[in-house]
């Protein structure tokens, strides 16, 4: 009976967290974010249609990036490249649905997935963020 109260108390512990999705990276600081965009919003309404994205400064690492999918689902991603430390090459750009990295690495990432889409093997993915729809065009973005 000993062992198997051990065994759950483990797995309460260390079998929980706080986000559904983990991604695999120390070079990026987990930072509190709490944003509200409504799509409404001129800097947004490219958002109100299916595979666009718009990129939100002063927030997360070095901004947001917001993401459209043709499901019309929002995804959010942090706008610093999580396989650098922080500086000004690590800022992620958009172009179409990848982010591209200036360091001069050739590190690209697909928005819809947050994984690497080059040749390079990169460890880490972009680091997510958890979107939630509060009402009509609008939602709220958090760590």
């Amino acid at each position: 009976m000993k062992k198997i109260i051990l065994i759950l108390s483990c797995v309460l512990v260390f079998g929980c967290s706080k986000s559904d999705t983990t991604y695999n990276c120390n070079y990026l600081l987990d930072v509190g974010v709490n944003l509200t965009v409504n799509l409404n919003l001129p800097q947004f309404n490219q958002l109100l249609f299916p595979i666009n994205a718009v990129r939100v400064s002063n927030y997360g690492n070095d901004g947001i990036i917001l993401v459209r999918t043709s499901s019309n689902s929002l995804l959010a991603w942090d706008g610093a490249d999580p396989n650098h430390t922080l500086s000004s090459c690590s800022t992620l750009t958009i172009d179409g649905l990848n982010a591209v990295c200036s360091c001069g690495d050739g590190n690209e990432y697909s928005l819809l997935t947050g994984t690497a889409i080059n040749d390079n093997a990169q460890p880490c993915t972009l680091k997510p963020y958890r979107v939630e729809a509060t009402g009509n065009n609008t939602y709220y973005v958090s760590d």
